[in-house]
């Protein structure tokens, strides 16, 4: 009886061009076989989402990205053990009009209380917790959608409500208006970058591909993957060179690139950022397009970060559906559970504000005030995701301070505590024999800074924090910061990591923050070096951050030569060993520090030694990268030779003290022994 009339439905729903969620929930068994009895009777892709591998078209969840760009008749996403929100919204968009997205989920009345898989992911916990705020977010917003076909084992399904639509015609191939007016001006470029941002099925990959078929010159075309660009081959008429962005790059450093006209570069927002700013720069005209939503690459934070720093970067936005009808269940489901409507309200500038010290239960107690606070992260911060979302529902240690007017919050900052670990821990983690999962920051000033017990100190880390744009440039931000650090009671610090910019940091340090590491690396996703920074809040708060600057003062003249930015510390002349120093190297030597870790006291080390050091000589002294090191050295690889290193550190602190090296050497291999 259920599916005699299903088939009616889907061939409706197929007519009108839209798409549809259908839930089973029930033991795995049950779920299982009402799915196969489903896809027996609908022909379709029938693309499996799931975890388990399984025979037939399957994709893990983690994996869906690399399937951006295609597009499938019927999903099935099984979030029985665990559900990954951007996996799912990921399969909603890459599913054509008439599809059904049937989700697999546990049985209802137990669901909340069960361990997610996929908690994991985000919780820094090491085992899979239970994440009733989503759960009970995502039934709600099941129960109260009328189109959602929700079938629960033991009880009759609840249909779809009947709603009149008109017939839906599918696109012919040629372009509609929105994308005409597009290519007229793309057409006109004699050079420059554009940008063309859409949500999913609005038809850029098409416009990509129909701009390279009328274009009478060649064109280059690259994407996360080959298979990502289906949509546009095809509307191309298989005009247009691929070739993988880490494949184009090796032939831009060796010159061999292919010429073109255009370079277009399809989901743009899945590729680093270091990635996007160098291809950019290697041709005359550039069109990218990309899904402003959190589930493709960095969402937001293309436009937020990357295109923001594009000088006269044109930017062009499709709204009109092209692959389903205006209005389709499916989409508007998935665009109110994950909150994808980051539109802020507009404010009166002379409201009362009220800053409201840090809570763990927002979702709990307002969960309209808690909706709005995401909405203002994600319209401002360029990393936010359904991810985040995820963690901000159910991840323990997490906290949100608001300043609002009335109930609209004006300024959000999201808190993680950390710290708090036992001195034995946190000696280990110093010594790099261990890294429990999570405290980034706390962890980081352990396993690269001056003092063994760092992680033992508790600290509340800023992990966002967002102004609502009318309000931005007002002092409310530090406004906020200033308040958390009246309310942040039992903790030692407030601490913050960082895409280093000079503005960015400025902002940090007219809240008080002080600088106490800076990164050697640039990070992949922003291009920016990792810093972190403290604000003290207790005596013993007080003396780390005195310790940690002292130490990064001490080592920036080594540090400066790293990167090409100017760290904003002023350095002290520091040539001679002291006690700190003679821990770290024997960290290094005797136990698994990282060598950049302990780069500036390896340098003093040189200065007070007349040993050869070979191996470190040749790094530190004559900068010559591992590769040639081991060439030099007939040493087989990068692990040879960090074993090199680390002997000759030990070799030259016996030089200089043999006794107290050997007691530094006894100790560590205790720690090595936790």
């Amino acid at each position: 009886m259920m599916f005699d009339k299903l088939d009616p439905l889907s061939a409706s729903q197929a007519r009108q061009g839209i798409r549809r969620l259908l839930v089973l929930s029930g033991e795995a068994a049950w779920c299982e076989a009402q799915c196969r009895r489903l896809s027996a009777s609908s022909p379709g892709d029938w693309l499996w989402v799931s975890p388990r591998q399984r025979p037939g078209l399957h994709c893990a969840p983690g994996a869906l990205r690399t399937l951006l760009g295609r597009e499938f008749l019927h999903g099935v996403f099984d979030a029985r053990d665990g559900l990954d929100a951007e996996a799912l919204a990921a399969l909603s968009g890459a599913l054509r009009a008439g599809s059904w997205l049937v989700l697999l989920t546990p049985d209802w009345q137990h669901w909340p209380a069960q361990p997610d898989a996929d908690s994991v992911r985000w919780s820094d916990s090491p085992q899979p917790i239970p994440t009733p705020v989503f759960i009970h977010h995502l039934q709600t917003c099941l129960e109260d959608d009328s189109q959602t076909l929700l079938w629960r084992q033991g009880a009759e399904p609840r249909w779809p409500a009947d709603c009149a639509r008109p017939d839906w015609h599918q696109v012919n191939g040629a372009p509609l208006a929105g994308q005409q007016e597009i290519l007229a001006h793309l057409r006109q470029m004699s050079d420059g970058v554009a940008v063309v941002t859409a949500p999913r099925g609005r038809g850029k990959s098409a416009l990509a591909g129909m701009l390279i078929h009328d274009w009478p010159g060649p064109c280059v075309v690259t994407a996360p993957a080959r298979a990502a660009t289906d949509v546009l081959a095809r509307h191309a008429h298989d005009k247009g060179l691929f070739v993988a962005p880490d494949a184009l790059l090796l032939a831009l450093e060796k010159g061999t690139a292919p010429s073109g006209d255009w370079l277009v570069i399809d989901e743009a927002a899945a590729l680093p950022t270091p990635v996007l700013r160098r291809l950019i720069d290697a041709y005359p005209r550039v069109l990218m397009t990309t899904t402003v939503q959190g589930y493709e690459g960095t969402g937001r934070g293309f436009m937020l970060k990357f295109c923001a720093s594009v000088a006269q970067l044109r930017h062009y936005r499709l709204n009109v559906p092209v692959r389903w009808a205006s209005g389709c269940p499916l989409e508007r489901f998935i665009d109110t559970l994950l909150l994808f409507d980051d539109t802020l309200p507009t404010l009166n500038s002379d409201l009362a504000l009220t800053t409201d010290a840090p809570v763990s239960d927002l979702w709990q107690r307002a969960p309209a005030r808690a909706g709005q606070t995401y909405r203002l992260l994600s319209g401002a911060h360029y990393r936010t995701s359904p991810l985040d979302l995820r963690r901000m529902m159910d991840a323990p240690g997490q906290y949100f301070a608001l300043t609002r007017a009335r109930d609209i919050p004006l300024a959000a900052a999201w808190l993680v505590a950390e710290g708090g670990l036992s001195p034995a821990l946190s000696l280990s983690v110093w010594a790099g024999v261990r890294r429990p999962r999570g405290n980034l920051v706390a962890q980081s000033l352990a396993a690269h800074g001056a003092s063994p017990f760092a992680a033992t100190l508790k600290g509340l880390r800023v992990s966002r924090i967002a102004v609502h744009p009318q309000w931005q440039r007002r002092g409310t931000g530090s406004h906020l910061l200033a308040s958390l650090a009246q309310f942040a009671h039992g903790y030692d610090y407030l601490c913050v990591s960082l895409g280093y910019t000079a503005e960015l940091w400025r902002f940090w340090q007219r809240a008080g923050f002080q600088l106490v590491r800076f990164g050697t690396h640039r990070e992949a996703s922003s291009g920016c070096y990792n810093a972190m920074a403290l604000l003290p809040l207790t005596p013993a708060g007080q003396r780390l951050t005195q310790l940690q600057q002292s130490r990064l003062a001490r080592d920036v003249p080594w540090l400066a030569r790293e990167v090409d930015q100017k760290i904003p510390v002023n350095a002290l002349a520091a040539s001679t060993l002291n006690k700190r120093d003679e821990w770290e190297l024997a960290g290094f030597a005797f136990a698994h520090r990282p060598p950049e870790a302990s780069l500036g006291s390896l340098q003093r080390l040189l200065l007070n030694v007349s040993l050869p050091l070979p191996a470190l000589r040749a790094w530190l002294e004559q900068h010559h990268d591992s590769a040639t090191i081991c060439a030099m050295l007939s040493l087989n690889g990068r692990k040879a030779l960090l074993a090199a290193w680390r002997a000759e550190t030990a070799q030259a602190l016996s030089a200089l003290d043999e006794a107290r090296t050997r007691a530094l050497a006894q100790r560590l291999g205790n720690v090595k022994k936790f």
